[in-house]
């Protein structure tokens, strides 16, 4: 069942590509900041994804800047698209990505969030309530086309005191690859 806006995010343990950020396995205990937390559902294989991944990374760093917490997960079937394999993923987080970089195998997170695209965020203020879903901005394959960032706008809202004016976009990217 998707979440809405207020709930709790739900809590996974979740084994690590990236284990040179947060270690072999990462929790969204372990993930989450003091100002709140950044769940991005993504992959490696989709184009909206692999055309953001500079402003992906640049977003973690802003977050990690206001004590924000950002995690990636990837719950895509490999069996789908190899690329999403938890092999390809120790590869592209090697690549410098900031961030750990989670496989979610089971799928069991996808579905707890509701996520049904990559790239897909989901901010938590402090508490871990749900403040905003959706997609960075609106424009994932071209930077210069970006008119809108919804992201970064609900960050600087809930980092002073605010409630987001949007809390929620549609995403824009690839369907989550999901089990037959």
């Amino acid at each position: 069942m998707p979440l809405n806006t207020g709930d709790v995010a739900p809590t996974f343990s979740l084994k690590n590509a990236n284990p040179a950020v947060g270690g072999d396995s990462v929790s969204f205990s372990d993930a989450a900041g003091p100002n709140g937390t950044v769940v991005l559902f993504e992959c490696n294989h989709c184009p909206y994804v692999v055309a953001s991944v500079d402003r992906i990374n640049a977003m973690a760093e802003h977050c990690r800047l206001h004590d924000i917490g950002f995690v990636g997960i990837n719950a895509n079937d490999p069996v789908v698209y190899e690329n999403d394999s938890f092999e390809h993923m120790v590869k592209r987080a090697g690549g410098g990505m900031p961030y750990a970089y989670l496989h979610d195998a089971s799928q069991e997170i996808a579905s707890a969030y509701g996520a049904k695209r990559t790239p897909e965020f989901f901010l938590f203020n402090a508490q871990h309530h749900l403040v905003y879903q959706g997609r960075m901005d609106d424009s994932p394959r071209n930077p210069n086309d970006v008119s809108s960032t919804e992201l970064a706008d609900a960050i600087e809202a809930m980092v002073g005191g605010q409630t987001p004016t949007v809390d929620y976009t549609e995403s824009i990217g690839c369907s989550v690859k999901w089990k037959a």
